[in-house]
């Protein structure tokens, strides 16, 4: 196998857990490609030789391997699924973040992890990716999203308007702060934190989440995976932001329609041995865990994972 290399080169964290196993992959005779940006601040640091650097560095990680690594958190993941797609190239996500739902190989396992990718023994899930078109504007042709896309208030006070339709019957005109259109893999991101249902990554759905509604009774609702959704934000004199994964755009322009549905593709997310979805949620969410009635300490009860 041959593996691509990427991160996030603003943390420290990552440099010497990654010359270390770059040592190990050299000691092994595993071939690999290095993302230029990290083989630069390698070599910066003195953890690599420079013409090890040329002779292992490429500035297209989309070309770089049968499985990319990617060090660092939840976004630098993102990016990477951004840099590799559209294709089909499997993705392990390295954590030396916080969260970590995506990347959610902690940077002390990077060896066990090696160790199970030579032997085969991973799995790889396919996870649904949308994809938005907005009428007529330059700036934001096709573009698709892992997580959500937003529509989002630019930071001016006050409400925006979105008008929404779902397979061309209207659903409702949100007054909110924005509205969040998720993947079940971005059901624990932003559409989490503002109420949304957590959605396990297997289920053909797509999320709608409203923030900061005006009216308490407007909820998040979950559609169809084929659901086609057309928004509008109608006129209100302020701009707005729409969001792709995080990449923001501003407008304002009102009354463009987008349009949102599932995308041809999808991202692959590696798995190894003992990963499971509800593992993660009990291991980041803290599910389950209790405080000991005689110490500070926070206890969680054992069960299988």
């Amino acid at each position: 196998m041959v593996y691509g290399i990427t991160g996030n080169p603003t943390k420290e964290s990552l440099w010497d857990p990654l010359a270390e196993l770059l040592g190990r992959l050299l000691a092994d005779g595993l071939d690999f490609w290095i993302h230029k940006p990290i083989a630069d601040g390698l070599v910066e640091r003195d953890l690599l030789d420079k013409d090890l650097c040329e002779e292992h560095a490429v500035s297209n990680i989309a070309e770089a391997g049968d499985l990319v690594l990617s060090f660092g958190g939840d976004g630098t993941l993102l990016r990477t699924a951004h840099l590799t797609g559209p294709n089909d190239t499997p993705l392990l996500g390295v954590n030396i973040g916080r969260l970590g739902f995506l990347a959610d190989i902690e940077i002390e396992q990077i060896h066990d992890a090696l160790d199970a990718l030579e032997a085969g023994d991973y799995r790889v899930e396919e996870r649904l990716v949308l994809e938005a078109q907005l009428e007529s504007h330059s700036a934001f042709d096709t573009e698709w999203a892992l997580n959500e896309f937003v529509l989002d208030r630019s930071g001016a006070a006050g409400l925006i308007q979105i008008e929404v339709a779902v397979n061309d019957t209207h659903l409702n005109t949100y007054w909110a702060d924005g509205l969040i259109m998720g993947t079940p893999t971005g059901s624990t991101a932003y559409s989490l934190s503002t109420g949304g249902p957590i959605i396990a990554p297997g289920v053909e759905a797509v999320i709608l989440t409203p923030i900061a509604p005006h009216t308490l009774t407007v909820r998040p609702i979950v559609l169809p995976a084929d659901a086609t959704i057309r928004c509008q934000v109608l006129q209100n004199d302020q701009p707005y932001v729409l969001a792709a994964d995080g990449r923001s755009t501003m407008f304002d322009e009102h009354g463009l329609e987008l349009t949102v549905e599932r995308a041809a593709h999808t991202v692959n997310l590696v798995k190894l041995p003992g990963q499971h979805f509800f593992h993660t949620l009990r291991s980041k969410l803290m599910w389950g865990v209790r405080r000991s009635d005689d110490s500070n300490d926070l206890k969680t009860p054992l069960s299988p994972s």
